[in-house]
């Protein structure tokens, strides 16, 4: 038997081409890349990427996942929100017998807006054929694929999380080995209901009925009317100047905004030497004020009481940067539900365009509701909201909760410079920064900046160091006041895949963190 372990640090090398794709999982990104060889573009690519990643990933995300993305189309930049909304027999009363969300079952289970998003990306602006894009995934679903040894590990794992839930035990277990083949023949025939109805199989037609009456047998409140009324939004990119680029974001109801927040006030600090000590302060400093803000004030757009704009007000943002000393300042916790289980990829073309995008069923494999003899794993993204009536993220009909997952991209007078993502919850808004740091600060080519060992600052404020950096750094924290905490989790510092747009060919990083890889030809 293969020994599947990993004994070396990471010593991945960029990857270099004209057309790349980079993702979490290899069979996918070579789906991606297939559809590029076809004539295909970046969308087509990015789509055929994370089609075939609601197969072969599905511990992290699946048809029945949310999804966002930013996309440079060769002239502008677009932004896509398509995470779905709660159900609009939702109200409070519904939960008023709970002191929080439920984890699992049908009352976390939201309009899933994936299938839409893949709709709306082809149609706008890919090149192939919207049924092209699954062929991959559906023959993957078929035939059977082989399961990649992360996958392995967190889907035998997920036993335990899931023994209550029929449906998801008979679809999904037992887990398999790494290297095992596994089908999916109620996954293919899902897939091609999609494909050649372009989405409206998922949303008016046969699926819809049957998640209708899944949701009814189950006791859940998700009817054939939410998912009728579902809609994408075209969205602009919020963004914030750092140093000589700029940093775009999907709006809230997403979290990227902390990213933008964190970046306007380390920009009015001098940048520190790369994995110092006072390089670390300074960033967990300024994330610890942007993930309060986050908790305090995101939630669906139509519910925020104060705007990205108003949050970004330049004054506001040098003023808190002036609050960032020598020492750890105490913040009072408040937080919002967090995931950690999610998959982002990114794909560049050598006309152009570049597509950053991520998908997510929230927790693992979702909420644990299967739709039988589909394969639809249903997501869990109302755990995201909160019961308290005073925050504008409080749960009610036919609203978005705050969302964890974020696409992120870079522009350098007014030109694409880099589609990137940190998969992985809370880590999500805090790669980002490190990412943008160590590119753009410290000129670190992104698979160093990927290789590189990171930090993460948790709800409560405390934080952990990846295994990497100098002893000297934690103990150099703890002497400031920060409260250090020893994390070996591999999760918890997330996953990043990055292109970078350079001269004349795109530089990608694939991270190590993951089973996946960067391509590219």
């Amino acid at each position: 038997m293969l020994d599947f372990s990993q004994p070396y640090p990471s010593q991945r090398a960029p990857v270099c081409a004209r057309n790349i794709v980079a993702a979490s999982q290899p069979l996918a990104a070579a789906a991606g890349l297939d559809v590029l060889r076809a004539g295909g573009n970046a969308i087509d690519a990015a789509l055929a990427t994370a089609i075939t990643l609601t197969v072969v990933e599905p511990n992290n995300n699946g048809v029945g996942s949310d999804a966002f993305a930013i996309l440079w189309d060769g002239q502008a930049l677009h932004g896509l929100n398509a995470s779905g909304r709660s159900p609009a027999l939702w109200n409070r009363e519904r939960f008023a017998h709970l002191s929080r969300m439920p984890d699992l079952g049908w009352d976390t289970v939201t309009v899933p807006g994936a299938v839409s998003a893949w709709v709306a990306l082809s149609g706008r602006f890919g090149r192939l054929p919207f049924a092209r894009l699954f062929e991959a995934a559906i023959e993957y679903a078929l035939n059977g694929f082989p399961v990649g040894p992360i996958t392995a590990g967190y889907w035998r794992g997920a036993a335990e999380t899931y023994k209550a839930y029929p449906d998801f035990l008979e679809h999904f277990m037992p887990g398999p080995q790494a290297g095992a083949v596994v089908r999916r023949p109620d996954l293919a025939r899902t897939l091609k209901l999609i494909a050649e109805s372009k989405g409206e199989a998922f949303y008016r037609g046969e699926l819809a009925d049957q998640i209708d009456s899944a949701a009814k047998a189950g006791g859940g409140a998700l009817r054939c009317s939410d998912l009728k009324n579902h809609r994408v939004d075209w969205v602009q990119p919020v963004h914030q100047q750092y140093r000589h680029i700029r940093l775009h974001e999907i709006p809230p109801n997403g979290q990227g905004l902390a990213a933008l927040l964190a970046l306007g006030m380390l920009d009015h600090l001098q940048p520190a030497p790369v994995d110092s000590v006072d390089w670390v302060h300074q960033q967990v400093e300024a994330m610890k004020i942007a993930i309060r803000t986050a908790f305090l004030h995101f939630a669906d757009p139509a519910y925020m009481r104060l705007s990205p704009e108003e949050l970004l007000e330049p004054g506001s943002l040098e003023r808190a940067a002036r609050t960032i000393g020598k020492n750890a300042v105490l913040h009072q916790p408040r937080s919002l539900p967090v995931s950690h289980d999610t998959v982002y990829l990114t794909a560049a073309d050598a006309e152009g365009r570049m597509v950053s995008f991520i998908q997510s069923n929230y927790q693992a494999f979702g909420s644990g509701i299967v739709i039988p003899g589909t394969g639809i794993a249903m997501q869990n993204r109302g755990r995201g909201f909160v019961l308290d009536p005073d925050h504008p993220n409080c749960v009610g009909p036919e609203k978005r909760p705050f969302h964890t997952i974020i696409p992120g991209f870079v522009t350098e007078n007014g030109l694409p410079r880099m589609s990137f993502g940190v998969m992985g919850g809370h880590m999500q808004h805090q790669g980002h920064v490190q990412m943008v740091t160590r590119i753009f600060d410290h000129s670190q080519n992104p698979q160093a900046a990927s290789d590189a060992p990171r930090w993460h600052v948790y709800e409560d404020f405390s934080v952990s160091l990846e295994q990497g950096f100098d002893p000297s750094v934690l103990e150099g924290l703890r002497v400031r006041g920060h409260t250090v905490r020893s994390d070996a989790r591999p999760w918890i510092f997330g996953g990043a895949q990055l292109i970078y747009r350079g001269e004349g060919a795109f530089v990608a990083g694939s991270d190590h963190r993951k089973e996946g890889l960067a391509l590219g030809f």
